[in-house]
């Protein structure tokens, strides 16, 4: 997806604007309690120390609270702070609409180096989505020669950016965008056509 100047494979930069190591509290081999989790901690130390493998975890984004949330269950197994498109209330209804997708999600592949550190593409528009689509192109919601857009992924920052996301202003063309070390974490636990995303309002 785009996001600013210089244009790229999958989004265009926005120049004028787009762990540390340590032990798990207590028993770390104890299944955490619902919806707990733990800040500062490798997550890679966590899963080790849960035995879960990637095929375990799921991932969740919550937009009204700029949250990603790596999940096993229905336990939130560690939080990060979060950024999405420029316009971030409601779901993604066309092309160009700057707005991040809701719904149930897969992943179609991820690639590093990228200009925005890593690309994580997600398998927007999916089925559900395309049912979305047809459905508001029937009821005028979108113009019926509106493009369902696409190329919407989960990504860093340009080196020494993390203010973009700290700041905790949205900017980018519908993007989930992550701080570089959190999106560094979560890269090894995504396989594709099989790790689960959810993004909800």
């Amino acid at each position: 997806m785009r996001i600013g100047f210089f244009a790229f494979p999958f989004f265009v930069i926005p120049f004028s604007l787009c762990c540390q190591s340590g032990s798990l509290p207590g028993d770390a081999a104890a299944p955490f309690a619902e919806g707990s989790t733990v800040k500062n901690v490798p997550l890679a130390h966590t899963l080790d120390s849960l035995h879960l493998h990637s095929d375990d975890i799921w991932f969740h984004v919550d937009k009204s609270d700029r949250r990603f949330e790596v999940k096993h269950g229905g336990t939130v197994l560690k939080t990060y702070p979060c950024v999405l498109g420029e316009h971030p209330v409601g779901d993604k209804m066309m092309q160009g609409d700057r707005k991040t997708p809701e719904g149930t999600f897969t992943f179609r592949s991820k690639r590093r180096p990228h200009q925005w550190h890593v690309f994580i593409w997600i398998d927007y528009p999916n089925a559900a989505s395309r049912k979305r689509f047809e459905a508001r192109k029937k009821n005028g919601e979108v113009a019926a020669n509106a493009d369902i857009g696409g190329e919407v992924g989960i990504h860093g920052v340009p080196e020494g950016k993390d203010a973009w996301i700290t700041q905790g202003s949205d900017w980018t063309w519908g993007c989930i965008a992550l701080k570089n070390a959190d999106v560094d974490e979560i890269y090894p636990y995504i396989t594709a056509w099989k790790t689960k995303l959810v993004i909800e309002p």
